[in-house]
C-alpha cells in the first residue's frame, strides 16, 4: 500500500521472520527507554523491574508464540520505517486499571475488542503518511483475526476545547505514540468520550 505521499511500504504482521526489522527500527533503546511495546503488557512494577533487555526478551518470546503483537511497514528495500501495536484489548493488563481506556458500559465482554496502543516510525520516514497506512492496516488484522471491534486512545486537544472532532490538535512529541484523535477519526472511528483534555477514547465497530 502506499503511505500517501509517495512511499511506497509494504504493511506486515511482527513474526519470527520479521522480528530483526522491528530490533532494528526501535534500536537499542526499544523505542524509548527499554520499553519494547511492554507498557501496556506489564504492571508499573513489572515494567520498571523489567525495562530494556528483559523487554526485548519478552517482546521475542510473544512472536515466538504466534500471538498477535503487531504490524511493521516495510519500505522498498525490506527495511521496517514504521511500527503498530494491535492485539486483543485482554492481553493489555495495563488498560484493565486506565481510565483513559474505561469502556463506556462496565459489564461489556470485551474479549472481542481489540487495541491499538502504539505508533512508532523512523524519523527518516515521519510526515510521510505511514501512521495512517499502519491505521488501516491494524482495523484490516483485527477483523481478519475476528474481533467484533478494535479501539484506540489517541492524544487530543492541548489548551483551548476544540468542538470534538473538529480537529484543533496541537501535537506533543511525548503523547503522539498514541496516534492523534483526528486521524483515528478520519479512518472511520467514532469518538466515545474525551477522557481530560488531552486524551479520548476512540472506536470502529467491525462486525
Amino acid at each position: 500500500m502506499s503511505a500517501g505521499t509517495g512511499l511506497d511500504v509494504t504493511v506486515v504482521a511482527l513474526t519470527e521472520q520479521t522480528w530483526p526489522a522491528l530490533q532494528e527500527l526501535l534500536g537499542p533503546q526499544g523505542g524509548a527507554s527499554g520499553c519494547w511495546c511492554m507498557w501496556f503488557r506489564r504492571t508499573a512494577n513489572e515494567f520498571k523491574r523489567n525495562k530494556g533487555e528483559s523487554n526485548r526478551e519478552a517482546l521475542g518470546e510473544l512472536v515466538s508464540s504466534g500471538e498477535p503483537v503487531g504490524l511493521l511497514a516495510l519500505d522498498a528495500g525490506g527495511r521496517a520505517v514504521g511500527w503498530v501495536a494491535v492485539a486483543p484489548r485482554l492481553a493489555h493488563i495495563r488498560l484493565d486499571r486506565s481510565a483513559v481506556a474505561a469502556p463506556p458500559d462496565p459489564r461489556e465482554d470485551l474479549s472481542d475488542v481489540w487495541s491499538v496502543t502504539c505508533f512508532f516510525v523512523d524519523r527518516t520516514a515521519r510526515g510521510t503518511g505511514i501512521t495512517r497506512s499502519l491505521l488501516d492496516a491494524a482495523v484490516t488484522y483485527a477483523a481478519e483475526h475476528g474481533a467484533r471491534c478494535i479501539e484506540g486512545y489517541p492524544t487530543t486537544a492541548f489548551g483551548g476545547t476544540p468542538a470534538p472532532g473538529l480537529g484543533g490538535e496541537r501535537k506533543q512529541v511525548s503523547t503522539l505514540y498514541h496516534g492523534t484523535l483526528t486521524m483515528f477519526l478520519d479512518a472511520g472511528f467514532e469518538l466515545i468520550g474525551r477522557r481530560g483534555i488531552k486524551r479520548a477514547l476512540v472506536r470502529r465497530e467491525l462486525r
